[in-house]
């Protein structure tokens, strides 16, 4: 089984900036899809970032444009850049492997408001 530690998150007004980040405690980033989930209050766990061993990338529609994925130099540490936040973004940030079942860390909350 692999834990993960998701950081970065806290209030951030609409149109601000956030980096968060994830650990996990086997090295596992260079070798699985990887993903940043997010779930809003009231609302189910979605997928918005995607990134394959290969370096290919998706998003969510409601977050192309203004969100990027990406893993440090080693591939210790995974990101997810997010820019343009909007109030709908406001949700608990959670990292994960896409296509295989690990355990959900604790996420880091985003709430984005005035």
């Amino acid at each position: 089984q692999v834990q993960f530690v998701e950081s970065g998150g806290g209030l951030v007004q609409p149109g601000g900036s956030l980096r968060l980040s994830c650990a996990a405690s086997r090295n596992i980033f260079s070798i699985y899809t990887m993903g940043w989930y997010r779930q809003a209050p009231g609302k189910q766990r979605e997928l918005v970032a995607g990134t394959t061993n290969g370096g290919s990338t998706s998003y969510a529609d409601s977050v192309k444009g203004r969100f990027t994925i990406a893993m440090d130099n080693d591939k210790s540490t995974m990101y997810l850049q997010m820019n343009n936040l909007k109030p709908e973004d406001t949700a608990v940030y959670y990292c994960n492997s896409v296509r295989q079942s690990f355990s959900w860390g604790q996420g880091t909350q985003v709430p984005v408001s005035a």
